[in-house]
């Protein structure tokens, strides 16, 4: 039987642990008139064939005997990284014991499942009702492929409005764009009107993810526990509330929050990373280092690993005076170095571990010209907090050998004016100089004149003195390169513009500096799906 006119042009990827279960599934596929079916054995191999191929359909088991990863795990971060095109058909193969489970997932991301036993009719028919939602969808698809954002929620909207075929997944992919184009409130506004039409665990969250990224942490924290307190299960919700917790500077509550989501999907590779790099800011190096190198291990080859958890793992590995372990670290950075070479973030990375041989080496000669070098790299325009914690760590390493270096506490003082942002930019810097005294006080320091500057820019603009706020800002933004202070007086100018004369001088001279300093703070970082969002290609 063929599903459709097109089915024979179409590849199909079946994921599937159980040989018989494989072999069943790759012939059914190829009784429906599929051109080209492959199939694997694991989660982490299903990963890699994703990153590197587009399929049309893929079919995936849900348990997999013997490995934490499940077919949602798979799932989850791919749509998380924007590693399935929109035009992929997702399917969920279940037994009775999970029904529950994917039957929640498909309302969010799956396209459509099946609960063991089933008939070649039944997944003929989910395919084709798959892929009929793909192709009603598809001037919505195009549009954001396309990046007409707004031309895609206006089309979310209509559908969502008209109640028109498919009207859910519209208006959920409508909010998705709301929120990337910061129209915050409108965005919680559809996320509370379909609650109100239909009761669904990703329209509450979404109404946090709104209200988070509109400012408002105390609300955005209201709405989260609420809704953890309905489903403590549902793991999104506990890595949205991490992000809360993050942006109120509470790492210990963030790594306990991380903790659950971790324990709830225990193979999510991106969620072992969060809670692994939380439980080193946090000092607990033994969590650390074990969940960091086990998903080393599970996931260094694939797109969804981030090479930054190689280096808390060298740190770690240095400080416990393991040799071996550090200088494997160090081959493991190398190698993503030779198959990046040029992405300068890697080199960093590189070099921070040969300062860290050099040290254990008793080269210190050598690791002091690392030290100096990952230091001009921090001094960069386009340097990064990232870069920073990295020279905060081998500067702190190295004053641990007994030396007398000079520049040092100058350097930390250039470090803190410029990258404690707040209170969670300063604690994770902290925390890469493994709270040694002098170098925390000055970086706690540097963060409470930061907010001085701040706190008086507002006093001024209360007085009724914008421009002489806004100008302090300008001044000690471009002084210090803080990209809270710079942002900050973006922000101040736009609410007070008509009262200031110089606004489009002022807004001009900001914006410039905007691009100078505050862009490559997020450079490092690969654009992903939010927690309990869908992945919108090209709308980052």
């Amino acid at each position: 039987m063929l599903i459709d006119a097109t089915i024979h042009k179409a590849n199909a990827l079946v994921i599937d642990s159980n040989a018989n279960s494989r072999s069943l599934i790759t012939s059914q596929l190829r009784e429906l008139g599929l051109g080209f079916v492959r199939a694997v054995t694991r989660v982490k191999d299903a990963r890699i064939v994703l990153e590197n191929a587009p399929y049309d359909l893929v079919i995936c088991d849900y348990h997999f005997e013997g490995h934490e990863e499940s077919g949602q795990d798979l799932l989850d971060e791919l749509r998380r990284e924007n590693l399935l095109p929109y035009s992929t058909v997702f399917m969920m193969i279940t037994g009775e014991a999970t029904y529950a489970t994917v039957a929640e997932a498909a309302e969010a991301a799956l396209d459509g499942y099946l609960i063991k036993p089933y008939t070649l009719n039944a997944l003929a028919e989910r395919i084709q009702a798959a892929r009929h939602r793909k192709r009603v969808l598809g001037p919505i698809f195009e549009a954001i492929e396309a990046q007409e954002f707004e031309q895609a929620a206006g089309l979310c909207l209509q559908r969502f409005e008209a109640r028109a075929e498919f009207w859910l997944f519209a208006a959920r992919i409508g909010a998705e764009l709301l929120l990337r184009l910061r129209r915050h409130e409108e965005a919680k506004r559809l996320y509370e009107a379909i609650i109100a039409a239909k009761t669904v665990p990703w329209a509450k969250l979404g109404v946090a993810r709104a209200e988070l990224e509109g400012g408002n942490l105390s609300a955005a924290r209201r709405t989260l526990e609420n809704l953890i307190g309905e489903m403590p299960n549902h793991a999104d919700s506990h890595d949205v509330l991490g992000r809360v917790h993050m942006e109120q500077g509470d790492i210990a509550a963030a790594l306990a929050t991380y903790r659950l989501a971790t324990e709830l999907t225990p193979g999510c590779l991106l969620r072992m990373q969060r809670a692994g790099t939380l439980s080193f800011y946090q000092g607990e190096r033994s969590e650390a280092l074990r969940m960091l190198e086990r998903a080393t291990t599970n996931g260094l080859k694939s797109k969804l690993y981030d090479v930054f958890s190689l280096v808390l793992v060298a740190l770690m590995r240095f400080d416990k005076r393991d040799g071996k372990g550090l200088k494997s670290a160090q081959v493991q950075l190398t190698q993503q170095v030779e198959r990046f070479p040029n992405l300068l973030r890697l080199q960093r990375f590189v070099r921070l571990a040969d300062g860290l041989l050099a040290i254990l080496d008793k080269q210190t000669a050598v690791a002091l010209d690392v030290a100096r070098t990952l230091a001009k790299e921090c001094a960069r325009d386009d340097a990064d907090h990232e870069t920073a914690s990295l020279v905060i760590a081998i500067w702190k390493r190295l004053a641990e050998q007994a030396l007398q270096i000079d520049e040092m506490d100058e350097l930390m003082q250039r470090i803190g004016m410029r990258y404690c942002i707040n209170k969670a930019s300063t604690e994770i810097l902290v925390a890469m100089c493994e709270n040694a005294e002098g170098i925390a006080q000055i970086l706690r320091d540097c963060h409470a004149k930061v907010f001085e500057v701040a706190e008086t820019a507002m006093k001024q603009s209360l007085r009724g003195q914008a421009a002489v706020g806004v100008q302090l800002l300008i001044q000690q933004g471009e002084r210090t390169r803080n990209a809270k202070l710079i942002d900050m007086a973006m922000s101040v100018l736009k609410r007070h513009a008509e009262k200031i004369d110089t606004a489009a001088e002022m807004e001009q001279h900001i914006s410039a500096l905007q691009d100078r300093y505050v862009k490559p703070l997020g450079a490092s970082v690969a654009k992903a799906r939010s927690a309990g969002g869908v992945a919108l290609r090209g709308a980052g």
